[in-house]
């Protein structure tokens, strides 16, 4: 490797992987998935030179193991269960599962193969190496972090000065982060300052490996994949359930424990049909990825305030529940939010680029998403255009007239 190893913990990784990888373990360890590498900006290329470090960096995150004491420390959290516990102190990424090429338009392909149980758990590191390497072998890296260095220090002034005040919210910017010593730099700062801020409080990081350093909470429930996986990876399912089925598999796992639900996966609409009176008492919160911010937090709102409305019931009222924001956040939007959505509903802020990469430079947009899940594809369909990756262009068309047949019928 011609840099130090980007990952150095099999806990520097994203907390929502280790609950998703519970709920895999315990009900689907035989599901099979690929994963898809896709760099969004049209002007990034990346070098043989670039792609030979991301292939050795990668190598090299396939030779970690968890420590006994890291162990311990998942083991404290509370709906980590034993034996889940016990297959992470063998288990360990397989280079085998990769394939990495140049055969991309932006010079780098990287496809995953294997169990949903492996394969989940590489998106994270992988994003945070290719991210790295790109940004150490581009640019002079020494002037990137000073300009990054002033940047989170004006940062942290906004929030002493009460210029801007978000309420609480935590640093989510594994995956796009500059560094790792740009990303541990941010949780030090933002979470160390918190006695100075006015209105704001930055009460931990989706970074376990970071969480556990600064002893600060570790923060995540879900991605996209494992309601698209759960409803759409067994062909005997309809996937406009696919929220049903999650909702099912999640609550069979950790009942009111661990509970933000990610709604835009398959849109809105069919996830408030799916979460009903029961669900809604389940889940503590909803957690928004696209769309129109203000529109999608007043629809919540309606949804909870419906079955308070009819049972009287505090589980579902309102102020009890949380909408945890986390599309393209800075601290200018999540303040306008924080105040538009204050005594209405808890609020909460998921802050990743922003906070973790922002210098001179644009940042990329990368991701790594899951394409097909036992042998057949799989489609997000966000509420925003574009997000949408998928292999199977006819899938994602059958997927939408079944969602739109189910939401014109009113039989389930």
């Amino acid at each position: 490797m011609l840099l130090q190893p980007i990952i150095s913990s099999l806990l520097e990784t994203d907390l929502y992987k280790f609950s998703m990888g519970q709920a895999i373990y315990h009900q689907y360890a035989s599901y099979k998935t690929n994963w898809t590498f896709k760099c969004r900006n049209k002007d990034v290329k990346f070098t043989g030179q670039m792609i030979q470090e991301i292939k050795d960096q990668i190598k090299h995150y396939c030779d970690l193991r968890f420590t006994e004491e890291e162990l311990e420390y998942l083991a404290g959290i509370e709906w980590l269960h034993e034996d889940y516990i016990d297959h992470l102190r063998l288990w360990h990424a397989r280079f085998e599962d990769f394939e990495i090429s140049d055969e991309a338009e932006c010079g780098l392909s990287i496809e995953t193969c294997g169990t949903w149980l492996n394969t989940s758990m590489y998106e994270i590191p992988v994003l945070a190496i290719v991210n790295e390497v790109f940004f150490r072998m581009t640019y002079n890296y020494a002037e990137l972090f000073e300009q990054y260095k002033r940047k989170l220090e004006e940062k942290k002034n906004w929030l002493v000065s009460g210029k801007y005040n978000i309420g609480t919210f935590s640093e989510f910017g594994l995956r796009r982060r500059l560094s790792a010593e740009a990303q541990e730099l941010a949780v030090k700062t933002l979470c160390g300052a918190n006695d100075s801020y006015k209105g704001s409080r930055c009460v931990g990081t989706s970074n376990v490996y970071l969480a556990k350093k600064y002893k600060v909470i570790p923060v995540g429930t879900m991605a996209h994949e494992f309601i698209m996986c759960v409803g759409q990876g067994n062909p005997m399912f309809n996937p406009a359930y696919s929220n049903k089925f999650a909702m099912e598999a999640w609550t069979k796992e950790y009942g009111v424990l661990n509970g933000t639900y990610l709604t835009d996966t398959i849109g809105d609409a069919t996830t408030k049909r799916d979460m009903g009176y029961t669900y809604s008492i389940c889940f503590s919160g909803v957690r928004h990825d696209s769309g129109d911010p203000y529109e999608w937090g007043d629809e919540w709102i309606k949804h909870f305030e419906k079955y308070y409305n009819k049972y009287h019931d505090e589980r579902v009222n309102p102020k009890t529940k949380t909408l945890l924001f986390s599309d393209s956040l800075d601290f200018e939007r999540a303040s306008k939010l924080y105040d538009y959505f204050n005594g209405k509903i808890k609020v909460a802020f998921g802050i990743g680029t922003y906070i973790a990469n922002d210098t001179d430079v644009a940042p990329l947009n990368i991701v790594m998403k899951v394409t097909e899940c036992n042998n057949r594809p799989v489609a997000k369909l966000s509420n925003a255009p574009g997000k949408t990756m998928c292999k199977d262009n006819d899938y994602v068309e059958y997927l939408k007239k079944t969602i739109d047949w189910r939401l014109n019928h009113k039989w389930d």
